[in-house]
């Protein structure tokens, strides 16, 4: 049996194909063309996305989601009344919660925990917002318009309550705008301690 072998020339290039300088050139001038362009153009300033940062901030948009900060009520305590359901929801689980009762002479005793320790792991929160839809009592948001500072350390990233309080939202609040009752307030429509229901 006999094999018949089909030899190809190679195609043959010229002396400028084989040192590419042609080539080199179009690129070169290609990528001046549009330097001159974008640095002495009509509309340079305009066009440049490149922002000087962190010396020139930008506005992030209003639907954002920034850094989590928890809610305060007007006496300054924390939204939140440790149900869980945030961290529950947390596809990362990066929130860990540690409910408390509060004391028996405190008006909310019988009615609602809160949050003895509450910490957001930020490396390994996914910011899907997740957290902030679950939660009943509008605590935690992300409405920071923030994204998280540049840091070497592990623990600068994990977010404690205290942390969380302290930090504004882009309108500069630490309360919320939705309204709630506190146990004890008559037009409260929920538990009644008197009546046990």
């Amino acid at each position: 049996m006999t094999v018949e072998i089909k030899v190809i020339k190679k195609p043959g290039r010229t002396v400028a194909e084989q040192l590419y300088l042609p080539e080199i050139a179009k690129g070169l001038g290609l990528a001046m063309g549009r330097f001159f362009k974008n640095t002495f153009g009509p509309k340079a300033k305009k066009e440049i996305a490149t922002v000087k940062y962190p010396e020139e901030k930008i506005e992030y948009p209003e639907r954002f989601r920034g850094i989590h900060r928890l809610t305060q009520r007007t006496d300054g305590s924390p939204r939140c009344v440790a149900c869980l359901c945030c961290s529950t929801a947390c596809p990362a689980q990066c929130i860990h919660i540690e409910p408390a009762e509060y004391e028996p002479d405190d008006p909310r005793y019988g009615y609602e925990r809160f949050p003895a320790v509450f910490t957001i792991d930020e490396l390994r929160c996914i910011f899907c917002g997740y957290c902030v839809e679950a939660c009943p009592c509008d605590a935690i948001r992300m409405d920071t318009g923030m994204h998280m500072p540049p840091s070497t350390r592990r623990e600068h990233f994990i977010f404690d309550k205290d942390t969380m309080l302290s930090i504004p939202g882009r309108d500069g609040s630490y309360l919320t705008a939705n309204p709630r009752h506190e146990p004890g307030d008559p037009s409260h429509p929920g538990v009644d301690r008197e009546r046990g229901h």
